[in-house]
């Protein structure tokens, strides 16, 4: 799926969570600091979320998996972008938003 770079505090939802029913989360960490977008970094692939637990409240941390954008690779990393459905940990993160740069296209394939 196409879509504009995402950055700190794009909210996700990972389904199936780690107990069953969907987890909810933000990224919190962004590995690379090489390329920005109003003075955020970009999110790669390995950017970290941290996610709470739907049934129990406690808080995880959760690694965006292998799969990107297949066009933008920043430090040898695949681009995240909003809409893009990444398999991570025990389900598939959702990536919704907000972009961190509307005004920029990724048009990749996932």
């Amino acid at each position: 799926m196409s879509g504009p770079p995402v950055s700190i505090g794009c909210a996700v939802v990972l389904t199936p969570g780690a107990a069953g029913p969907p987890d909810s989360g933000v990224i919190t960490t962004i590995l690379q600091s090489a390329v920005t977008a109003g003075g955020l970094p970009l999110a790669t692939v390995g950017s970290i979320c941290q996610m709470v637990n739907s049934l129990s409240g406690v808080p995880y941390p959760l690694p965006i998996g292998p799969i990107g954008s297949s066009d933008v690779l920043i430090a040898g990393q695949a681009l995240v972008r909003l809409g893009d459905q990444i398999p991570s940990g025990p389900g598939v993160l959702a990536i919704l938003g907000p972009p961190a740069a509307p005004y920029v296209l990724d048009t990749g394939a996932p």
